[in-house]
């Protein structure tokens, strides 16, 4: 066995003796552990893929909003069912477009993405709250109108 496998061993073999004992007063101080390599930090690319953000869609309701963002608005991200940064990112283009959204387009579903949103859905969509910022439950159901509808073009 190499010698940090078999300081693991034994450290571990020391802290499980110590809990059935009831203490752990010998095992921290009997044998050190042996440093671990530092963890490598994601990368905002990384992140990017996998944050999400649905706003309550369904899988194939999210594929039918992708594919009419990248029939108008050249998403050409994997038509998945997951709304990540690609997909924002085409949905802010087209809010900032035709629905005075003017903020970055950064691909965050952010306040400002979701009033641009609610003003769309509210002139097509029966969306009925204020333009708020806030993704509640009148935007949800309003954005799967929506969504069922783009799965028709």
């Amino acid at each position: 066995m190499r010698p940090s496998i078999m300081t693991r061993a034994l450290v571990t073999a020391t802290a499980i003796a110590g809990l059935a004992a009831g203490t752990l007063a010998t095992a921290g101080t009997s044998v050190a552990a042996a440093p671990q390599a530092p963890k490598e930090a994601v990368s905002a690319e990384a992140f990017g893929t996998l944050a999400t953000n649905n706003l309550g869609l369904s899988a194939t309701q999210a594929k039918n909003v992708q594919r009419w963002l990248a029939k108008y608005y050249d998403y050409n991200g994997s038509i998945d069912g997951l709304l990540g940064t690609g997909s924002w990112k085409a949905m802010q283009r087209f809010l900032a477009k035709y629905w005075d959204y003017n903020d970055s387009i950064d691909g965050i579903a952010g306040p400002n993405t979701i009033k641009a949103l609610q003003r769309f859905l509210k002139a097509h969509y029966g969306y009925t709250g204020s333009i708020d910022g806030i993704a509640g439950p009148g935007t949800q159901e309003a954005f799967k109108r929506f969504a069922n509808w783009a799965g028709t073009i």
